[in-house]
């Protein structure tokens, strides 16, 4: 079920990126509030992040392939317990749920990810000092950002790293820096809240041979970063008082749940739920429900 539709409130790297992708995307994600259909990828992507958040409760020593596998399947219980229709995804062809084949190849694509992450990184060398942190900053005049870092570690020099987990493939030179935006997003909240810049943003990447994307950036970089998202939140303004979300065709259309909404595949959007016009600045956060 949907939650009422509400006003953007603040920006996060996933709702940014939709807004850039496909304005009418944002739109109907964040404001509209329609319901997605989950997918196997999407939720083996949930479990695996759990899984390596978990990983780092053990004592060093015990951060092994092994001691990961055994976290799997009961951190995939733990997300059923909280969404019990995700069980439907294993459903048999009878639409029993789940059929256990299913599930257990759906868990052995997992483990090989959780295997792949211990040959790229060794965690008993490290100690991360937040995991799963949630960071939230107001740019002066501008947008609050806000967001989960899946882990950041600090030297005992101060310098920051900070990591994110992908379970897809790395992509080509041509679109890392697509990919680096997220981490750059992060990187301008902490210097934001710390005063500080990352030394180091990391991007570890599970799928296929797996590989691992760094960058480090400088002032100069986040504050470009600033400009641009001072730059499309004003995008986002304008699209509020218009009612005005056009949507753009791509690629990346072929994974997207709302093609039935969408003028560009013979769809019809559903009536624009606020009204337009009214200046974004008599918006609250008031029970607006919105993410950002």
């Amino acid at each position: 079920m949907s939650s009422a539709p509400g006003r953007p409130v603040a920006l996060s790297p996933s709702r940014a990126d939709d807004f850039m992708t496909c304005p009418l995307r944002y739109r109907l994600r964040v404001i509209d509030k329609l319901p997605e259909t989950p997918s196997v990828e999407a939720l083996r992507g949930t479990v695996v992040h759990a899984v390596l958040e978990r990983l780092f409760d053990l004592p060093a020593p015990r951060r092994s392939p092994e001691e990961a596998v055994a976290l799997l399947r009961p951190e995939w219980e733990r997300v059923l317990a909280k969404r019990p229709e995700l069980a439907e995804l294993f459903a048999d062809a009878e639409g029993a749920a789940p059929d256990a084949p299913r599930l257990a190849e759906w868990l052995g694509t997992a483990e090989a990810l959780l295997g792949k992450y211990f040959s790229l990184e060794d965690p008993t060398r490290l100690q991360p000092a937040e995991r799963e942190m949630y960071v939230e900053t107001q740019l002066d005049g501008g947008p609050k950002l806000r967001g989960f870092i899946d882990r950041v570690d600090v030297a005992p020099t101060g310098e920051i790293r900070v990591v994110d987990y992908k379970t897809g493939r790395a992509p080509s030179e041509r679109f890392v820096s697509g990919a680096l935006f997220q981490m750059k997003f992060y990187a301008l909240v902490l210097w934001r809240l710390r005063g500080v810049v990352p030394r180091r943003l990391q991007l570890v990447y599970l799928g296929g041979d797996g590989q691992v994307v760094t960058y480090d950036p400088d002032e100069g970089d986040l504050r470009g970063v600033e400009v641009k998202l001072r730059a499309l939140w004003e995008a986002i303004q304008r699209a509020v008082r218009t009612g005005e979300w056009p949507p753009k065709k791509s690629k990346l259309c072929g994974w997207c749940d709302f093609q039935k909404f969408c003028p560009e595949f013979g769809g019809t959007p559903p009536e624009y739920p606020l009204p337009p016009e009214l200046p974004f600045e008599e918006a609250t956060e008031s029970g607006s429900g919105a993410t950002g």
